[in-house]
């Protein structure tokens, strides 16, 4: 039952954290593509492919299951924001902009892979001095 109080605290300051974040980037960018949510999927995934490097059991690091709870399930969870990013592709798709659509859908697939990659790269050469 801890482990669930856990990722809700976590779940809670992620969530906080995106609509923060978010709204920073779309004050600054405006708010005809979706950038807010593209920059938030794309940290998040950094952020959780470090973690995972970085947190792995067995590395000189590990943080152990309730921190990985905490910052990977809670945290990373509450904020990225793939249900916004599909409703925000859907709208542009439904509006006729088949050109932001795809370019939201492939730019987010695209580098939040590659943000997961370097993520855990990164988080691997915190943890044991090599990064795959």
């Amino acid at each position: 039952m801890l482990a669930y109080l856990w990722i809700a605290m976590g779940g809670a300051l992620g969530s906080v954290s995106r609509y923060w974040f978010s709204g920073v980037i779309g004050r600054q960018f405006g708010e005809t593509f979706p950038w807010g949510t593209l920059l938030v999927n794309v940290s998040g995934s950094f952020a959780i492919g470090f973690l995972a490097a970085f947190a792995e059991p067995g590395g000189r690091r590990f943080i152990g299951p309730t921190g990985r709870q905490f910052f990977m399930y809670g945290l990373c969870g509450g904020y990225t924001t793939f249900s916004s990013f599909s409703l925000q592709t859907l709208e542009l798709a439904r509006d006729g902009d088949w050109f932001k659509a795809g370019a939201n859908a492939a730019g987010s697939v695209l580098l939040c892979v590659v943000a997961v990659w370097l993520g855990y790269a990164v988080g691997a050469s915190f943890n044991n001095g090599k990064g795959n």
